[in-house]
């Protein structure tokens, strides 16, 4: 898939997000690469087998203190990687585009301060709940 239309993924994935999730995202850069650096799979413990399919880094919601964006203050980013993003779209039979939309509420249940075991949890009562999300 065209970088370009992969970003038009991402952008519609984003409009997937409640509307009360979207309006709360404060300073978050959304980017797209085409697989996780060396020090992101360093930072992670990522084995050769193991990748990512995005990756939140900055200060979440729940920690950002009364003094957060006095001065200058760099956004946060959410990463997705497309190459594992397509590729687990085919493993798993899935349409890139829900796939894509399934890891930008994942990273951005992070941004609001959810840890990884929180996250997981959510994501599987939002599933069986919904399963078409």
């Amino acid at each position: 898939m065209k970088r370009e239309d992969f970003e038009k993924l991402a952008g519609e994935g984003f409009e997937r997000l409640p509307e009360w999730v979207r309006l709360k995202i404060k300073n978050v850069a959304l980017l797209v690469e085409d697989e996780p650096s060396d020090e992101v799979r360093a930072r992670e413990g990522l084995s050769h087998e193991e990748t990512l399919l995005g990756y939140y880094q900055g200060i979440p919601l729940s920690v950002r203190g009364e003094n957060y964006g006095v001065g200058a203050t760099m956004p946060d980013t959410i990463t997705l990687y497309q190459h594992p993003i397509e590729d687990a779209a085919v493993e798993d039979g899935m349409d890139v585009r829900d796939v894509v939309a399934d890891t930008i509420w994942h990273e951005f249940a992070h941004h609001f301060g959810m840890d990884e075991h929180e996250v997981r949890e959510r994501e599987k009562n939002r599933t069986e709940s919904h399963p078409t999300d």
